[in-house]
């Protein structure tokens, strides 16, 4: 069923910028935010609501994420983006496993070390849509764009 993210931060240069991912699960579609101020739980929180908030209603079901604290004002995200928020059980990230695999591509673009801050919102922007242009064995090859357009087509119809 369409509408599940999983989420996560991947983690800059010595541990001080952060880029949060989001995946939605069927299509595998791939959403960066920008963490200008930080991965407290209140910049987090800032962050993520108007990027789920924003998506259709049929896309914001729930909202995955592992047991990170920067995400400690989930209550405040589910209600103010309409979406449940979930948590994986703690050490299991198979949980997540489709936010795991595109954190690990999203390296070949910001290997470890890098400094993230340094990533403009257009340069996130970039990178997500090379990986929603990726064509995906998981989904007969189609690209997440792909997946998603015909998602959103077919509940229009």
């Amino acid at each position: 069923m369409p509408g599940h993210w999983e989420g996560d931060l991947i983690e800059g240069r010595n541990g001080k910028s952060h880029i949060g991912t989001l995946v939605e699960r069927t299509t595998r579609f791939t959403m960066l935010v920008p963490l200008p101020d930080g991965k407290s739980a209140p910049a987090v929180a800032a962050a993520l609501t108007p990027v789920i908030a924003g998506l259709p209603g049929a896309l914001r079901r729930s909202l995955t994420w592992d047991q990170g604290s920067e995400l400690t004002l989930h209550r405040q995200v589910a209600v103010a983006a309409d979406c449940q928020v979930y948590f994986c059980d703690p050490h299991s990230p198979w949980q997540r496993g489709s936010n795991e695999n595109t954190n690990g591509l999203l390296r070949q673009y910001f290997p470890k070390g890098t400094d993230l801050s340094a990533c403009s919102s257009r340069r996130l922007q970039e990178v997500a849509g090379e990986l929603n242009g990726r064509p995906r064995k998981t989904l007969g090859w189609k690209t997440p764009a792909e997946a998603l357009a015909e998602l959103l087509d077919s509940q229009a119809a």
